[in-house]
């Protein structure tokens, strides 16, 4: 399918429809006694959703969805797009601060929301621009039940063809790791961009099995949202899991291709491992260390030599496999994005058999700007550039993008809009280099970066990323802007004592260079969670509630 030549996401789910095979699985929710979804189901749903929409809206109004991942969010969100809406999906973690604000901000006509728990968190933000509730569970309020809608005997097939590449398809909110959320205008020419970018991707990694998705982080998140569409376009299987809990299991039962995920799962993984790895003894743990060794020189294409490609070849079937194996047995690729992916975590993650494509984008791009090859992983960069759209670095190192994949604009916000949209280019605010391959490493923050009163800019995150490679530290903040030296909230285990955390400190340090160092540090046991605040929806520190929070403490650690 030549993606550049669609108008619109709406048109690549209905070209794909033709193609595909009708009772070919698409669909399946693993919770248990979930029905398996074929193209023919969804698109009978998809007919009778959009004849609903349009009798309650008109063009262009905005529609709500406030849902866990399921199949009705997918069918939900195109048969809004059909029905010539624009779909405004919401994370289910927001604040009540968020969902009054996004309510005000965007006010939409219509809201879909999944249950009785996600209705309670809007209820009271509720207003007149409201026509209707439609709901994917019966709900305490004057709502349609979309099973009834779904029961109506319409068979007329609607098929919005009046759709163009330049038009609003979503605006996503983004997850406001400072102040209330924006909302990101995506055009639908946008998101196949980046559709149209990521199948030199996918060729590779479907070349050996079909593709099979597991789908976690929420479709809310752009991410998330514009794989959905990719998933259309290669006619892939997709399982929605049940929770983050549940996520190994589910994926021995989905035995996914391909898994998308944001590089604090990663970063947990990692740990995990490494706990289980430490227990070993003997020739267990002499042949995991060769695994991890002849794995890094692989990654980085070194040749083995005989006796090497002999020792691999045991290693690959000791523990490659059966770690694979733990993870479903089909895994071609983890996709990293949403953040910066700790070098150590991704040469591990590879060298131990679990493929880890670190890319890069926020929601202001679609969101894909980069991301590594199967057949080419420098870990230490966010891989190339798609071919749909253009990067360069400007003078004070702030990574630029232009392409189709650019936002329109914030939703009610021109000057914000104006702020990051300049010429055609768009500010990231990430601070970045491009190698001589052409691939793209981001190097830091421009907002987030420290300045300290030697007038010395420091990578927080970079910091934060060493410090909870190790396990006895489950998560760091650091701080210091305007201060002669650096202090870290650490969060630990109850169990680990100050001396102990006092001690990793030291040879941590010895790693960094004088600046980089932490002088003093607070020890909570209290974790930073998307529930207290300190977390966005997608695992990213919110810097400045940490500090609003821990204030008075960290600027204590100054007196001493």
């Amino acid at each position: 399918m030549e993606v550049n030549r669609i108008n619109s996401l709406v048109e690549l789910y209905f070209k794909k429809f033709e193609k595909i095979d009708k009772k070919k699985p698409f669909l399946k929710w693993l919770k248990p006694d979930k029905q398996t979804y074929n193209w023919e189901d969804v698109t009978q749903r998809i007919y009778k959703l959009t004849a609903k929409i349009k009798s309650i809206i008109k063009q262009g109004d905005r529609c709500l969805i406030l849902s866990e991942n399921r199949p009705y969010w997918l069918m939900t969100d195109i048969a809004i797009m059909n029905a010539g809406g624009i779909s405004v999906p919401i994370f289910t973690t927001y604040s009540a601060n968020d969902y009054e604000y996004i309510l005000n901000d965007c006010k939409p006509s219509l809201i879909f929301v999944s249950n009785q728990d996600q209705f309670n968190k809007i209820k009271k933000f509720i207003n007149n621009d409201v026509k209707k509730i439609i709901s994917f569970e019966k709900i305490d309020s004057q709502s349609l039940l979309i099973e009834e809608i779904l029961d109506e005997a319409i068979n007329e097939k609607i098929v919005n063809k009046d759709l163009k590449r330049n038009m609003p398809a979503c605006i996503i909110y983004t997850s406001g790791t400072s102040g209330n959320p924006k909302g990101v205008i995506l055009s639908h020419g946008g998101i196949l961009s980046n559709c149209e970018g990521a199948v030199e991707l996918l060729e590779v990694l479907t070349k050996k099995k079909d593709p099979v998705f597991l789908t976690w982080l929420p479709l809310s998140h752009s991410y998330e949202h514009t794989v959905q569409f990719i998933q259309i376009l290669i006619g892939a299987k997709v399982f929605y899991a049940e929770s983050l809990e549940k996520l190994i299991s589910n994926m021995v039962d989905a035995k996914p291709t391909i898994m998308t995920a944001v590089p604090r799962f990663y970063q947990n993984l990692f740990t995990k491992i490494n706990i289980n790895f430490d227990k070993q003894t003997g020739f267990k743990k002499k042949i995991i260390g060769k695994t991890i060794f002849l794995g890094k020189k692989i990654l980085y294409k070194e040749k083995l030599n005989f006796i090497e490609k002999i020792q691999n070849f045991f290693c690959q079937n000791l523990v490659r496999k059966k770690i694979q194996k733990q993870f479903g047995g089909n895994l071609q690729a983890f996709v990293s994005g949403g953040g910066p992916l700790d070098q150590k975590v991704g040469e591990f993650l590879n060298s131990i058999g679990l493929p880890t494509l670190q890319g890069y984008g926020l929601t202001e791009t679609s969101p894909v700007v980069s991301c590594n090859l199967p057949d080419l992983v420098k870990v230490d960069t966010v891989g190339p550039p798609f071919k749909t759209h253009q990067i360069k670095i400007a003078p004070d190192g702030e990574i630029l993008v232009r392409g189709e994949n650019v936002m329109l604009g914030y939703w009610n916000q021109k000057k914000a809009t104006d702020e990051v949209l300049k010429n055609g280019w768009l500010h990231t605010g990430d601070i970045g280099q491009i190698d001589q391959n052409g691939f793209l490493k981001i190097t830091d923050r421009k907002k987030d970066i420290i300045v300290n009163l030697g007038g010395d800019n420091i990578s927080p995150s970079k910091i934060e990323n060493i410090l909870c490679l190790d396990e006895k530290i489950k998560q760091s903040f650091v701080y210091g802007d305007k201060k002669n030296y650096l202090v870290a909230i650490i969060v630990s285990e109850k169990e680990n004592n100050k001396e102990e955390i006092k001690k990793i400190l030291e040879n941590l340090n010895k790693n960094l260079n004088m600046v980089e160092k932490i002088k003093k540090f607070i020890l909570i046991s209290e974790e930073f969670t998307i529930n207290n605040g300190m977390l966005t929806p997608t695992l990213k520190l919110k810097r400045k509630e940490i500090i609003k929070n821990y204030k008075q403490q960290l600027e204590n650690l100054y007196l001493k």
